[in-house]
């Protein structure tokens, strides 16, 4: 989940995904965090993936899972402790909700974290292909104004690179509170043959910007997508 806060004037090639790197100035512990635990848990794709994309992890995990734009990673880290058998990717470029997930994984002892401080399509592209049993996007920046819409990270070829990095029959759970992007999301998901809207329950544990959304009672729209083949 990214924080939203929105920077117009930045270049149309930046992801939609993006905005500001960096919002509050961290505290002492906080930049301790990012200097010294970051460098541990980070993935450097300059190198090239192992061809099993499990054994990031060692010992190797029994499976392995994405979120992208984990914000404060409140459900990345509740995901991990109750999967201790598999390894978590969480994708995030501000330097804030860096330090928030660091700050648990090291109070929680939280060892089946990794992390990519960067562009989730770069991330994408480095993987192996079907290497993911499950990606989550969960309240994406819906980029509300029209003009802006280019900037929203699901596309189709979003989807397609999404597509790649799953294994066969597994899903990619989508979580937005804006029912004009939902719709969108939906409308792109359906023009691919590469998913199959999955009828299934989505309970996942809740992200911050979620607890704050039933709070104002604003409904949460989820989306399941099942990997299948061919795509388009």
């Amino acid at each position: 989940m990214s924080e939203r806060k929105s920077d117009p004037d930045r270049e149309d090639s930046e992801r939609a995904f993006f905005g500001r790197r960096k919002g509050h100035k961290l505290r002492q512990h906080q930049a301790e965090l990012i200097d010294h635990l970051l460098p541990r848990l980070a993935l450097a794709i300059d190198s090239e993936a192992p061809a099993d994309a499990r054994e990031i992890f060692a010992p190797a995990v029994d499976d392995l899972r994405l979120e992208i734009g984990f914000g404060g990673g409140e459900h990345l880290a509740a995901e991990a402790q109750s999967f201790a058998t598999t390894g978590f990717i969480g994708c995030e470029p501000y330097v804030n909700g860096m330090a928030k997930i660091l700050a648990q994984i090291e109070a929680a002892n939280i060892g089946n974290i990794r992390l990519f401080a960067g562009d989730a399509a770069e991330l994408l592209a480095w993987l192996p292909k079907a290497s993911l049993s499950r990606i989550d996007l969960i309240h994406p920046d819906p980029w509300p104004k029209r003009r802006h819409h280019r900037r929203r990270i699901v596309t189709l070829e979003f989807l397609d690179s999404i597509h790649a990095a799953l294994e066969e029959n597994s899903l990619f759970h989508i979580a937005t509170d804006h029912l004009d992007y939902f719709r969108k999301i939906e409308e792109t998901a359906r023009s691919t043959s590469g998913f199959a809207i999955a009828e299934v329950d989505v309970e996942l544990p809740p992200s911050g910007f979620e607890l704050i959304f039933r709070e104002q009672g604003a409904p949460i729209h989820w989306l399941a997508l099942r990997k299948v083949s061919p795509v388009r």
